[in-house]
């Protein structure tokens, strides 16, 4: 009778320790299907992005006419606080896409489409008002765009504090906005022909969309903030 549960119970653990192996095994392959964010293509992506959007800065610098070009350090100061603002928002992206249940690129991209569209109307909103306290309260230095004569770190550096301020308010409201079950029935569409795809489905959601809005994204955010 000892033997008989013995061996029933063997056969029993044998038979999870099988359905536990399939599990992991099931995790890994669905691991491996979706897309990685910070995997060694990832991040090679991420550095191409990068070095994408500072050569627009770059190229947008160049083309300005030259009466109207500005000193090398005010152009610093201005396009630093977008910089500044878009690393944010972008490493915020990646870890809240890892939080989320299913494939990291849509909800990059659902997060990133979001903060491009919608994001900018409250950014641009936040900023309206900061503007409207600092003239009340004459804080002069805080008027963006304005560093003083010659040009102030500091000056810089509450300006670009305020802004970090916007983009926070900005991403957090992206965020609760995105806890809204509709998101979930877009993931699964939003990149459905190259699913099967992982490197493609990334280079799409985290490097070629991105490059366009980046550059309307630019042209907007100078327009408020410099």
């Amino acid at each position: 009778m000892n033997l008989s549960s013995s061996s029933a119970a063997s056969v029993s653990g044998s038979n999870y320790d099988l359905s536990l192996h399939s599990t992991e095994m099931t995790e890994m392959a669905s691991r491996e299907k979706n897309c990685q964010l910070n995997d060694h293509f990832g991040l090679l992506v991420q550095g191409i992005l990068a070095a994408v959007a500072f050569s627009t800065l770059i190229l947008k610098r160049l083309r300005e006419p030259l009466s109207e070009r500005r000193p090398v350090l005010i152009w610093f100061f201005d396009t630093s606080k977008q910089a500044v603002g878009a690393m944010l928002v972008h490493f915020a992206n990646i870890f809240l896409a890892g939080l989320f249940k299913g494939d990291p690129c849509t909800w990059y991209l659902i997060n990133f489409l979001l903060d491009s569209t919608l994001g900018l109307v409250v950014i641009y909103l936040c900023l309206q008002f900061m503007q409207v306290v600092v003239r009340i309260y004459e804080w002069d230095s805080l008027r963006f765009g304005e560093y003083g004569n010659p040009p102030q770190c500091k000056a810089w550096a509450g300006q670009c504090a305020l802004y970090l301020w916007a983009v926070i308010i900005e991403k957090a409201t992206i965020t609760l906005l995105v806890q809204l079950h509709f998101w979930k029935q877009v993931r699964e569409f939003i990149l459905l022909p190259v699913k099967n795809y992982p490197k493609v489905e990334l280079a799409i959601s985290m490097l070629i969309i991105p490059f366009v809005f980046n550059i309307i994204h630019s042209d907007l955010d100078s327009q408020s903030i410099n």
